[in-house]
């Protein structure tokens, strides 16, 4: 059994811009970037035509909409404002360094994370309380190119812990997202139905299912 956690609102805490479209203009111009009036507008609007739960990352779309409105700029500006603008605050959740710790009593543990900004995730779990040697693998959207619930990052996650996706368990916060690991045959602990501090005993309620599935 491979145990996979969410990272947003499930291990930790991380605030982010109120308005990103806002944020990610205050970085622009910070770097010399023309920032075209209707921005809001074009932050808005579709850039890239991408397959069903693709991920697109920010900074390329950031690019493009810049883009559609006649600005040009020099170098990484974009990749660098929208690393800036998603700059967070991070507080590791109550519960959450139990359960890592039950998982890995389990066998092996990833981060499994829907995030469009490169570093972020990185980021993110060095201002928390975990260390990045607490996980086997890390798998997000953005550096897989597949964004929960499309079946490949589940699958992809499997891979990297060396489990058959029927075997991979799920925790996360999201139904209409880290649910999906249900199509690929997998078990989802969410956190409406399950609370951080009892994701230990059901851990080892699935694992002892599994062990009995098996004699």
């Amino acid at each position: 059994m491979g145990v996979s956690f969410d990272l947003f609102g499930t291990l930790v805490d991380a605030d982010r811009p109120t308005d990103p479209a806002a944020a990610v203009a205050a970085e622009l111009e910070k770097r010399d970037v023309r920032v075209p009036d209707d921005w809001a507008d074009a932050y808005a609007e579709p850039h890239i035509d991408a397959p069903e739960g693709a991920e697109i990352p920010l900074p390329a779309h950031v690019s493009r909409a810049l883009a559609s409105r006649g600005v040009d700029y020099e170098g990484n500006a974009a990749r660098r404002a929208v690393v800036a603008a998603f700059d967070p605050d991070v507080e590791t959740r109550p519960g959450a360094l139990e359960a890592v710790a039950a998982a890995r009593d389990r066998g092996p543990v990833a981060i499994c994370s829907n995030c469009s900004v490169p570093e972020l995730v990185g980021r993110t779990l060095v201002r928390s309380a975990f260390d990045r040697d607490d996980f086997d693998a890390i798998v997000s959207s953005v550096g897989c190119g597949w964004r929960k619930p499309a079946p490949e990052i589940f699958e992809l996650t499997a891979d990297e812990l060396g489990v058959a996706p029927a075997d991979l368990v799920h925790v996360g916060d999201d139904p209409g997202t880290d649910g999906g690991v249900e199509a690929v045959g997998g078990t989802a602990l969410l956190l409406e139905e399950v609370s951080l501090a009892d994701v230990p005993d059901r851990l080892a309620t699935v694992s002892a299912d599994e062990h009995s599935s098996n004699d």
